[in-house]
């Protein structure tokens, strides 16, 4: 607490240097300082320095009503949380207020009388930042009443007082709002009818409830966020309510690996003995971040829904739990996150995506499948030379000892459970496999380099150059010749090509 909060009287406040401030010019005047001192704004949220916060900032200045337009996940909400942090720490407000009225501009029937009974004894309280925040989602259920308030006919009836009078009010959250950030979620999906009830509040700064003659200068700061109207089937925003949101600025996804990959950093839960006891290569990471930028771009998928950044750190957060499952299971201390660990971010992918038809015919499972092995084969290319331009090319094929071992009928499997000895000896036996990691990359740990080995076949499995048959729990690689020959025509269990996906 400063010492302004001290002040307990509304004569104390008076011989003060408080001055009363209406929240936007609060939060201009605040914006401006922070600019000056050149202070980062609007912390964790991190690939918007350049886009979002610039537009967002200059709304502020302008002293306007935001509108956030995007996609799911892309921190629309969280945006407008942060927004609190540029208010002052503490505000007066005439004590037992229900809309903590500015002493100096009371619009309550309480705070008015306060300060015609008790004069400059009135009391003050003080209001932290943090209170000053309300949000509310927009649901097809939201009334009038909800948002702005209605007659309480027990108050009347306990109060013995006629209807017109303001006394019988129960107000509503936005009321409740005065003097603070009000946030209306998903806008959209409010009714029409409900959404013309803010007409008033926006252009007139008034509020109306059932006919009566109240007016009330409501003093605030709205943020809406919305999905683009043209992409939701459930609702717009009616045309008269948009054209009084001064601002409306766009969000959108990550438009880089590196910095969708801090967010997933960032924003993952993971607890301490998980961090202790489990490696994550860097590799694995932008595995993560390649299956969302995959996904967006996949035809499987509805664009106009979009891709949550929740799917990537649901994702990392099901990868590293999956590692810890079998280090548990096979009583060890430590491992590190294999390749096959992305069997159990299956889960995470399919509750985060909406499919167009054709993804409906294929199945989430198999689209999910298929985003990960998407992301394998363009990563492998930074990693590795290019398989296809490899086999057409008349120097040595880096991969011809590796396909020729599998030729020679032989198949390796990778079970999800494998504890981490029989994990190395799999991969050491494939003739060719470790030379070509070491001779690569030669400066890698042991962890490291079983981690490539496994990368690689997965990689060439994707490329067409061996088979991956997918067991309930693992993958069997096997050359892609003899697998067309070798399967029978009831087994379910293995794959035979990249179209099992």
């Amino acid at each position: 607490m400063n010492d302004k909060t001290a002040i307990k009287t509304l004569g104390e406040l008076k011989k003060s240097d408080y001055r009363s401030r209406s929240v936007k010019d609060e939060l201009r005047e605040n914006l401006i300082q922070q600019l000056q001192k050149q202070e980062g704004g609007f912390e964790g949220i991190i690939g918007f320095e350049d886009t979002v916060i610039p537009d967002l900032q200059t709304a502020i200045l302008s002293r306007h009503n935001i509108l956030l337009l995007g996609l799911r996940g892309q921190a629309k909400t969280r945006i407008a949380r942060l927004m609190v942090n540029l208010l002052d720490e503490y505000v007066p407000y005439i004590e037992g207020s229900e809309l903590f009225d500015d002493p100096f501009n009371p619009i309550s029937w309480y705070a008015r009388n306060e300060i015609a009974t008790k004069g400059d004894d009135t009391p003050i309280a003080w209001l932290h930042r943090s209170e000053r925040y309300t949000e509310k989602l927009a649901t097809p259920d939201v009334t009038v009443a909800d948002l702005i308030g209605d007659v309480d006919p027990i108050k009347a009836a306990t109060m013995k007082l006629h209807y017109s009078d303001e006394r019988v009010i129960h107000f509503g959250l936005i009321p409740r709002a005065h003097r603070g950030i009000f946030v209306i979620n998903e806008l959209p999906d409010l009714q029409a009818r409900i959404q013309v009830s803010l007409f008033n509040i926006l252009q007139e700064k008034d509020i109306q409830i059932r006919g009566f003659k109240l007016r009330l200068p409501l003093d605030l700061q709205f943020v809406f966020t919305a999905n683009p109207e043209d992409y939701t089937n459930r609702g717009s925003i009616v045309t008269p309510l948009k054209d009084r949101i001064e601002s409306q600025i766009l969000t959108h996804y990550p438009r880089s690996i590196e910095v969708s990959r801090k967010i997933t950093q960032q924003e993952a839960l993971l607890p301490a003995a998980q961090k202790a006891a489990i490696e994550v290569d860097g590799l694995v990471k932008d595995l993560v971040e390649q299956i969302a930028f995959e996904a967006r771009n996949s035809e499987y998928i509805d664009k106009k829904s979009g891709v949550s950044a929740r799917l990537t750190i649901s994702a990392y957060e099901n990868l590293v739990s999956n590692a810890e499952r079998r280090m548990i299971i096979n009583k060890e201390t430590s491992t590190f996150v294999r390749i096959t660990d992305f069997l159990g971010v299956i889960p995470a992918i399919t509750g985060k995506i909406e499919l167009v038809y054709e993804g409906e015919l294929e199945g989430p499972a198999k689209v999910a499948n298929m985003l990960i092995g998407k992301a394998i084969k363009t990563l492998l290319l930074q990693f590795f030379p290019d398989p296809e331009k490899a086999k057409k090319s008349k120097a040595p094929n880096p991969y011809t000892e590796i396909i020729n071992w599998f030729g020679d009928s032989n198949t390796v499997l990778l079970d999800d459970n494998l504890p981490f000895d029989q994990y190395k000896k799999n991969l050491n036996s494939v003739g060719g496999l470790k030379e070509l990691v070491k001779k690569l990359h030669p400066s890698l740990s042991s962890g490291q380099q079983l981690l490539l080995m496994e990368f690689v076949l997965h990689g060439l499995a994707e490329f067409s150059q061996l088979n991956k048959g997918f067991l309930d729990n693992g993958f069997a690689f096997s050359d892609m010749f003899n697998s067309l020959f070798n399967m029978e025509p009831d087994d379910d269990d293995l794959d035979i090509d990249d179209d099992r996906y």
